[in-house]
């Protein structure tokens, strides 16, 4: 799993966007992430976060379906230690 030191801030910017409401993941076994209805500009890190545990459907749906995403609890500790540490 990737831990708070390896995320870019790239990485940091997306789990923010997610916090911050309004983002979806189309289900699937690479999901992709959108905000606001558009997709996000770097897919790879969205796949990356959703494999590593941060980032997750909030509900359950159908592949190819966009549900709300969310962070997981690792998601927000993530965000938390990296504002403690900076």
């Amino acid at each position: 799993m990737t831990t708070t030191s390896t995320l870019s801030g790239r990485d940091r910017a997306i789990l923010r966007a997610v916090a911050a409401g309004g983002a979806q993941l189309q289900l699937g076994a690479e999901p992709d992430l959108f905000f606001d209805g558009r997709s996000c500009a770097d897919q790879y890190a969205a796949h990356h976060l959703v494999h590593a545990g941060f980032i997750t459907p909030a509900t359950l749906g159908l592949l190819g379906q966009r549900v709300t995403a969310a962070l997981t609890p690792a998601g927000h500790e993530a965000l938390d230690g990296y504002a403690l540490a900076a």
